[in-house]
């Protein structure tokens, strides 16, 4: 039996500039990927950087996730080329790059993502992601349909983001508010409008690229600026804070009842 390699649609439809609202996913739990795939969000991220997932735990969730509305996203802990070889063979599409410095930096993740001899990926011919070897058209399609996210996190990041943009296969371009902030002596303090005003100034220069722009933000007031301004994939909030702030809440309202 033959199949064909699965369409990556979160990738389609940034490129088209169409708005995606996502949900971070840190509980490192199936269950979870799959109580939230069909809440309607366009994308969740698997979290490696800032949470104990693993492998297994990240196939496990990708898994889940299968039929959902949303698209699959995985964030590796870091520009690791076995790592993101084990990732894309488990089936990962898209994958988002912490903390990227330079232009360099980009074409280095990109490189990771492709075989040779554009690239460095090591060859496996039976894994989830060419579907065990059935889907024929796996090494002439898997590059079209795998999406290469870098994050923008730093103040020398954000001098360098244009040259990060242009980077051939780099499909778009995150801003962390959390590290700009930390990066700008504000830690903590990720909805100041200091902070911001370097994002914006710095996304505005990406969109003229011709890039897609994202970032993750739960304020619904800075979420609507940020769809203003032309981002076009923004992450709302994660499993692991909904369920922090649902308990107190729940136990405010029980309590004040």
């Amino acid at each position: 039996m033959t199949a064909s390699v699965k369409e990556n649609s979160f990738k389609r439809a940034i490129l088209k500039g169409e708005v995606q609202l996502g949900l971070w996913l840190s509980l490192c739990s199936n269950i979870v990927a799959d109580a939230t795939k069909d809440a309607g969000y366009d994308w969740c991220l698997v979290d490696m950087e800032h949470s104990p997932n693993e492998v297994p735990s990240v196939l496990a969730q990708l898994q889940a996730q299968e039929g959902g509305t949303c698209s699959s996203l995985v964030r590796p802990y870091w520009n690791d080329t076995v790592l993101v070889k084990r990732l894309l063979d488990i089936g990962a599409q898209t994958l988002l790059f912490p903390m990227v410095q330079n232009a360099e930096e980009a074409a280095s993740a990109v490189k990771s993502t492709r075989y040779p001899p554009r690239g460095v990926r090591g060859v496996s011919m039976t894994q989830r992601g060419n579907r065990y070897g059935r889907a024929s058209d796996y090494f002439a399609q898997c590059e079209q349909e795998t999406c290469v996210l870098v994050q923008v996190e730093t103040l020398e990041a954000l001098e360098n983001v244009e040259e990060i943009a242009v980077v051939d296969g780099v499909d778009g371009v995150f801003f962390g508010p959390a590290d700009v902030a930390a990066s700008m002596g504000k830690i903590g303090d990720i909805n100041n409008q200091a902070v911001w005003d370097v994002i914006f100034e710095a996304a505005e220069k990406v969109i003229t690229l011709g890039k897609p722009v994202g970032t993750l933000i739960g304020d619904v007031a800075r979420i609507r600026e940020c769809i203003d301004r032309g981002f076009t994939f923004i992450a709302c909030g994660s499993d692991l804070g909904l369920v922090a702030r649902g308990a107190e809440g729940l136990l405010a309202n029980v309590r004040k009842g």
